[in-house]
């Protein structure tokens, strides 16, 4: 909604909900200035019934009565316009708490702030404190890459973006045009499932590989979006949460505190090198060429291919 029209519409929204009285096309037009500046009167009046009409559209209700004068005039009651009483029992209101501190990261935090601060005006019991049924839990996920917003937006307005996308196989990004469906944090780090239209096919994208900016298109969605997106479920078989096998790998002493705790068993080498075994599963090999020359595969024979495949990708770009 262009700028311009929204303060239109808020102005006539204060009008009609100000008002004791019904105000007529005639004053509503003398009172808003963009209405003035409308032009002729047949103009006004396709302008004056779009506004009515939207602001119906979202939830106002607007009396159209008979005034003084006969004219037919219009308001908007307080009294119809009022939202019910908001009614929350403690753990409904902590639940809701600690929603409104997991964003403190972001640039929500003013809205959740401000959200929590009418919820303790609105419902919550003076002598219950949101945070303390829960006081060992001190959520804070971090929302540090700026793809995070253009992405969250994009998924509640169902629009098509593109992107340019790192692999942890490659050496330069490569453009993505996605069709996204939901973003969901997963052991501190954000990722972005939709549907990727260059391969057809459902993909996950992780955000800190997100280079440059997010661009959306104006494009409808061309793909069916699943009733349940099973992002955590994705990435944890990445990581070989899901690994019915075990993997053999050098890694070198002090390094890669991530495959550590992963690990089954760790024996120190004392030359420098640590001999784990790992879960191994579906994305293993990408997620150990991350750590390029702390990690050396030694067994299964086809995940060292692979990841030698992996690394001469990223040495040729």
């Amino acid at each position: 909604m262009a700028i311009a029209k929204a303060e239109r519409l808020m102005n006539l929204a204060l009008c009609l909900l100000g008002t004791r009285r019904p105000l007529s096309k005639r004053e509503l037009r003398e009172s808003i200035e963009a209405y003035l500046e409308a032009g002729s009167d047949d103009s006004f009046n396709r302008m004056f019934e779009r506004d009515k009409d939207d602001l119906r559209e979202l939830g106002l209700v607007i009396e159209t009565v008979e005034n003084l004068d006969g004219e037919v005039g219009y308001m908007a009651r307080r009294d119809s316009n009022r939202l019910p009483p908001i009614t929350l029992d403690a753990e409904e209101a902590a639940a809701l708490g600690l929603a409104a501190k997991v964003w403190q990261q972001a640039r929500l935090a003013g809205a959740a702030s401000g959200a929590l601060q009418k919820l303790r005006a609105a419902g919550l019991p003076e002598d219950v404190d949101p945070y303390e049924a829960h006081s060992a839990l001190e959520p804070r996920i971090p929302v540090h890459e700026a793809a995070f917003e253009p992405l969250m937006l994009a998924c509640r307005d169902r629009r098509p973006v593109v992107f340019d996308y790192r692999k942890a196989s490659a050496a330069h990004p490569e453009p993505r045009h996605v069709e996204p469906w939901a973003l969901e944090c997963w052991r501190g780090h954000w990722y972005l499932a939709g549907f990727d239209r260059d391969r057809g096919a459902e993909r996950v994208f992780r955000l800190s590989r997100i280079t440059g900016k997010v661009r959306s298109r104006g494009s409808s969605f061309t793909a069916p979006v699943p009733d349940v997106v099973t992002v955590r479920e994705t990435v944890a078989s990445w990581a070989g949460e899901t690994a019915d096998r075990s993997a053999l790998i050098r890694l070198r002493t002090g390094a890669g505190y991530p495959l550590r705790a992963k690990a089954t068993s760790v024996r120190e080498r004392g030359d420098g090198w640590d001999e784990l075994e790992i879960p191994y599963g579906h994305g293993l090999d990408a997620w150990l060429v991350e750590f390029g020359p702390d990690v050396v595969v030694l067994e299964p024979a086809e995940l060292r291919a692979d990841v030698l495949d992996r690394l001469r990708a990223v040495a040729k770009g």
